[in-house]
């Protein structure tokens, strides 16, 4: 009897495995194992609309910020400002991150982890009004994964940017957007 099974140990769709199993009735089975990979190049997208926000406490902080684009391939780099409108709270430090949303299963039983995949400190110290500070933050050292999307309604990979801002008195303040992020062949 020939038995073929393909898995994945993790869950991040990395490392693909075909067990081949062959029963024989006279002496034991033979296994054998073999990697392989799975590579789904995608076109860069025919549209990809900047991303442009303005946030704020009402009559505390307003703060505009602007991404070149919403759609990144794995070794893109992605490019920006943050502009200070209003400031009346002490603010002591400003970080940008990458998380990566992993979801699992369906209904009742879905599995959500977050992970935070890098902290970029934009700006250390207080910004006065008026204010443009430039972000460029290099995709390719971080270990990213495509965007998927409810594959068979069981599995999705999300990526977002987060926008930290944190005060003397310790309070956070945040926005997230999502992004996308694609694989084509000169990114492999």
């Amino acid at each position: 009897m020939l038995k073929l099974t393909v898995y994945s140990p993790c869950n991040t769709l990395c490392r693909y495995v075909l067990k081949v199993t062959i029963s024989r009735g006279y002496a034991g089975s033979i296994v054998e194992y073999q990697d392989f990979v799975v590579r789904n190049y995608s076109p860069p997208p025919s549209i990809n609309n900047s991303i442009k926000m303005e946030v704020g406490i009402e009559d505390c902080l307003h703060i505009e910020f602007e991404y070149n684009k919403s759609k990144f391939h794995l070794k893109d780099v992605i490019i920006g400002k943050i502009y200070f409108l209003l400031i009346r709270i002490k603010i002591k430090n400003m970080d940008l991150e990458i998380r990566r949303r992993e979801s699992t299963g369906s209904g009742a039983n879905t599995h959500v982890e977050t992970e935070t995949l890098a902290k970029f400190e934009l700006m250390d110290g207080a910004p006065v009004r008026g204010e443009s500070i430039p972000i460029r933050l290099f995709l390719s050292p971080y270990e990213l994964t495509p965007t998927h999307r409810n594959i068979n309604n069981k599995f999705s990979v999300k990526y977002y940017l987060n926008l930290v801002l944190v005060d003397e008195e310790d309070r956070r303040y945040f926005k997230q957007q999502e992004i996308t992020i694609y694989r084509h062949e000169e990114s492999s």
